[in-house]
């Protein structure tokens, strides 16, 4: 039985994208994953979609293990054959044991914690989920980019930038392995090509990502010597 946040956010996120924007986006996610994402991915891993929503990351990756979760219970529904799909709202991330994960993503996910401390302790929790050398991947809305669009979502509450993503990875324990200031525009909304051989010369032309981004992605590891 659905949780009275799940119902919110499933009425939250149905008028928020239509089955035609999912559609759309499933198509970019496709080349995303395959051109950009799967290349920061190791091979016979777990793979933890942290957030997953529709699904369109988690959907499209190869991975020994697949897990998605999230509080919206229409994760189950939008969820691929072969991925493992949870209702939660428990960021304990109980799911996993520790050191059990390849990789952790998080796609617009830190911006609807409520505060700084709900951040850091989520970090630290995936840290400890990860394997050691394993990876967050984060993706992200960024303050400093498009400070007038930010709070256009009703449940946005904590601003970032890439200089306070990158400092409390930091503090939680990670190492940054990769920045990309600009990567994608601020929502799927925005002026992303959505023909697969526009979203490929996208991600090759840099100059369009400086141009049109509004979101920052990050790689982050948990050290390789820790016990």
């Amino acid at each position: 039985m659905a949780s009275e946040l799940g119902r919110t956010l499933e009425r939250l996120y149905r008028q928020r994208f239509s089955v035609a924007d999912l559609s759309e986006m499933r198509g970019v996610w496709r080349v995303l994953v395959r051109d950009f994402f799967q290349s920061r991915l190791r091979p016979g891993r777990v793979v933890v979609d942290v957030g997953a929503g529709p699904c369109l990351f988690i959907n499209e990756v190869r991975a020994d293990r697949r897990i998605a979760l999230d509080a919206n219970p229409e994760v189950v529904r939008f969820a691929a054959p072969g991925v493992e799909a949870h209702v939660t709202s428990d960021l304990s991330l109980k799911e996993l044991s520790d050191g059990e994960a390849g990789h952790v993503f998080l796609s617009n996910v830190l911006e609807h914690l409520p505060d700084y401390r709900s951040v850091l302790e989520l970090l630290a929790t995936i840290r400890r989920k990860l394997e050691p050398g394993g990876t967050v991947l984060i993706l992200h809305p960024n303050f400093r980019l498009a400070p007038r669009r930010y709070f256009d979502f009703i449940d946005h509450q904590v601003i970032l930038t890439d200089r306070s993503l990158v400092e409390a990875l930091s503090v939680a324990g990670f190492e940054i392995l990769e920045l990309r200031v600009r990567f994608l525009p601020f929502t799927s909304k925005s002026p992303l090509p959505r023909w697969p051989v526009l979203v490929r010369l996208y991600l090759r032309l840099r100059p369009l990502q400086w141009l049109l981004a509004g979101q920052t992605f990050v790689v982050a590891a948990r050290p390789a010597t820790d016990p």
